[in-house]
């Protein structure tokens, strides 16, 4: 755990469901808690990340709610600002599931392969649970791949469906800094427990080594540790599964989607040619692998100067977009250059829920929802 964040304390969660009972509606009779359960509470730096499950009909109830609740919350002693994310993962006043004699789960050394037999589909692959598994990949680093796979799951979340996400970058694992998580999970009857974040069940090599520790670890390694993820963690059935993959074209992109059926793949680049030449490249791999293509994003599409609300085109733009056309596949938006975004992602909320009505979080909200119409999810379905 630490220093800039820890878990809300009971005396912590007392005072803050305290404060939602007390802001109510115009009639008095219901306040946030009358439509939503909570499912978490972390805080970090003075900042109160309230997380609360609820049904897409009541979250339209709460939401001329939320700016007063936030308010109350942010007043609070030791307090200074509050965001209240509202998912639809579990039905109002159901409480999030806690595992019975569990305990914290420590790392071992990967061998080649998993040690446990796992179930699997029809056709031979791993997690059968899962309705749909799409890897959001890059040919290269540096093009925001991580920030956009995370807001993309939080989108997907946020409509509705139930949603996991797997960090599959062993070498450089940001998710647990992304989601604001950094305990250990638990292990429950040989299985790892996955994290419970914002309304997704996550698992990243982050939440199981030390933030400053370097994995220092040959192909055999990863690929064992990626079987791990899939062998030994106890997904629960899911609508989809986001693999945030690691940059390039190598062992873990093959062992992911040969363990794995892959209903398809999303490309992130910028929009300059170097990017785009990688790009191609992770394009060309996925084709190979026979997995299909569900589009191309276009990351730090341009700046939009926050003074004089100038655009600049800092990298170029169209790039992305003219290389979906070449490719004939689906182009799936642009993602502005924003402060933002990266300190949403610094902080531990991706922006889409801490800033719903921002450029950004519209933008990754269209890219959710084109995602979901191409896979055919629906909430429930």
């Amino acid at each position: 755990m630490t220093d800039f964040e820890k878990p809300a304390n009971e005396a912590d969660q007392h005072r803050i469901l305290e404060t939602l009972r007390l802001v109510k509606d115009e009639a008095g009779t219901s306040n946030v808690l009358s439509f939503a359960s909570l499912e978490g509470i972390a805080l970090r730096d003075g900042h109160a990340h309230v997380s609360l499950a609820t049904s897409r009909e009541d979250a339209a109830r709460i939401e001329p709610l939320r700016p007063r609740a936030e308010a109350a919350l942010a007043s609070l002693p030791g307090i200074s600002r509050a965001t209240i994310i509202l998912t639809a993962h579990r039905a109002p006043g159901k409480a999030a599931p806690q595992p019975q004699g569990h305990r914290p789960f420590q790392l071992e050394q990967p061998a080649n392969s998993p040690g446990h037999p796992q179930p699997t589909r029809p056709d031979g692959k791993a997690l059968p649970q899962v309705r749909a598994i799409i890897a959001v990949a890059s040919g290269k680093g540096g093009v925001g791949k991580s920030t956009t796979a995370v807001n993309l799951a939080a989108g997907l979340a946020k409509l509705g469906l139930r949603t996991g996400m797997l960090d599959a970058d062993i070498y450089g694992p940001s998710l647990p800094r992304m989601l604001g998580h950094s305990a250990k999970p638990a292990l429950e009857n040989g299985k790892i427990i996955p994290v419970e974040a914002w309304g997704m069940h996550a698992m990243s090599i982050g939440f199981l080594v030390d933030e400053q520790q370097a994995m220092i670890w040959r192909g055999p390694m990863v690929m064992g540790a990626i079987g791990q993820f899939l062998a030994d963690v106890a997904w629960p059935a899911l609508d989809v599964l986001v693999i945030d993959m690691p940059p390039g074209t190598g062992d873990a992109q093959l062992t992911i989607a040969q363990k794995l059926s892959l209903r398809g793949a999303v490309i992130v680049s910028t929009p300059q040619d170097i990017a785009l030449l990688d790009a191609r490249r992770g394009l060309t791999m996925f084709e190979r692998m026979n997995v299909p293509l569900l589009g191309v994003v276009e990351n730090m599409s341009y700046f939009c100067c926050p003074n004089c609300n100038h655009r600049t085109e800092l990298f170029g733009h169209g790039g992305a977009r003219e290389e979906a056309e070449k490719a004939n596949v689906p182009f799936l938006g642009e993602i502005p250059l924003l402060a933002d975004i990266r300190m949403s992602a610094d902080a531990g909320t991706p922006i889409i829920l801490s800033a719903p009505e921002s450029e950004a979080a519209q933008a990754y909200t269209r890219l959710a929802r084109a995602v979901a119409d191409s896979l055919r999810l629906e909430p429930g379905a």
